[in-house]
């Protein structure tokens, strides 16, 4: 399995919104939901919209863990779960196919790959790209490693941020100062 990267550059973000908004609401929610929540693909599938319709808090037990989760719903968000659930049942999926099945984790993977290269994005990018997104933004904002930590569920902070790619930024900038 390849490894994905965030997406460093909030420019990039924005190109990737930008084409979503054209193609689909429900791609752009799920993007959006998926580099605001640090969610795993497998956790995002999975809402119903009564999860979200009318929610100060998202809750759940992640698929992979089996652990409880809570967090708040963002300003962003608040107004897009409001308006994509308009008219549906509590208990249907969030994410659906035109078929009205759930999507799966695969049709995910190429909504954002799609939406990434139509964007332009160079790096290595899948659904986990969206979960390191929020990673990388929320430490670059905060630079809490024990927050994102806990946030992640990780074991320690050397593996939060090796998995959110800022190891390997302070490795490419001892590089960048480093000439003999």
């Amino acid at each position: 399995m390849t490894t994905v990267e965030p997406i460093r550059n909030i420019a990039d973000i924005r190109k990737v919104e930008n084409f979503l908004k054209k193609k689909s609401k429900r791609d752009l929610l799920l993007f959006t939901v998926g580099i605001n929540c640090g969610l795993r693909i497998s956790d995002i599938i999975a809402l119903n919209v009564g999860d979200v319709r009318n929610k100060a808090y998202i809750q759940l037990t992640e698929k992979k863990t089996g652990k409880f989760k809570k967090f708040p719903v963002n300003a962003k968000l608040k107004p897009m779960f409001e308006e994509y659930t308009q008219g549906k049942k509590s208990d249907e999926a969030l994410f659906k196919t035109v078929f009205k099945n759930r999507i799966d984790r695969f049709a995910a993977y190429h909504i954002i790959k799609n939406a990434c290269k139509e964007a332009g994005l160079l790096e290595r990018v899948g659904t986990h790209t969206m979960r390191k997104t929020f990673g990388y933004h929320h430490y670059k904002k905060f630079k809490d490693v024990a927050m994102l930590q806990k946030i992640f569920n990780h074991s320690s902070p050397q593996i939060t941020l090796r998995y959110i790619g800022i190891e390997q930024d302070e490795i490419d900038k001892s590089f960048e100062n480093f000439i003999l």
